[in-house]
């Protein structure tokens, strides 16, 4: 069942399905976890994101050891944003997409990414899980997580620890998703913000992170 937060403090963002979200906090990061289906999912949402798009965006797809250059360069064909493999002690910068390498765990301080080779988590490096708990500790109500299609429980472990940070997180409607378990996964250990359609997530992002300019 969708669960809608309705609330009447700070971090209510929208009432009812349909209804125009209102922003009542300037989000500093995004990281989103997926695996099988991915690649598909993230390149329609990415292809949503303008290049003026304000927030940077830290990504878990699982993906082979001997992945390369190839995936970066995938998504760089279908996004306005910068997309790049993270490099350790990287600089966050917003216009760019940095994907975690593959056979690494990607990790967040605040201001910049680490990588780190530690055992494989939820039989996963990269791991879903350590992107979003390291996030959710340095970023705390100015995270939005995203946890998209994947055939595993990966990310469901960092959804509660954004939740119980304060941030926001927003699931792929499992209905919509190539392999359902990690949607499913995520939705059922924590409250989760939004529960959407693969194709209403790129939208919603640019509506929740688009402040209008002061009067």
């Amino acid at each position: 069942m969708t669960r809608w937060k309705d609330s009447t403090g700070p971090m209510m963002i929208e009432r009812r399905r349909g209804s125009r979200t209102k922003v009542e906090r300037d989000f500093q990061l995004i990281v989103i976890g997926c695996s099988l289906g991915g690649m598909n999912a993230l390149t329609e949402i990415l292809g949503e994101l303008p290049k003026s798009f304000p927030v940077p965006i830290g990504v878990v797809q699982h993906r082979y050891r001997t992945s390369n250059e190839g995936l970066p360069a995938y998504f760089r064909r279908h996004a306005q944003l910068k997309v790049v493999d993270a490099d350790d002690k990287q600089w966050i910068r917003p216009g760019y997409v940095y994907l975690a390498p593959a056979n690494y765990h990607l990790l967040v301080e605040e201001g910049e990414f680490s990588l780190s080779v530690d055992e494989a988590v939820a039989y996963s490096r990269p791991s879903v899980d350590v992107l979003f708990e390291s996030a959710a500790d340095a970023y705390r109500e100015k995270l939005i997580g995203v946890i998209l299609t994947g055939a595993n429980a990966d990310g469901a472990r960092g959804v509660a620890r954004i939740k119980k940070n304060g941030g926001f997180v927003i699931v792929q409607d499992p209905k919509t998703a190539e392999a359902p378990e990690m949607p499913q996964a995520a939705i059922a250990s924590a409250t989760v913000d939004r529960i959407l359609p693969l194709d209403r997530i790129g939208p919603f992002l640019v509506e929740l992170c688009f402040r209008p300019a002061p009067r």
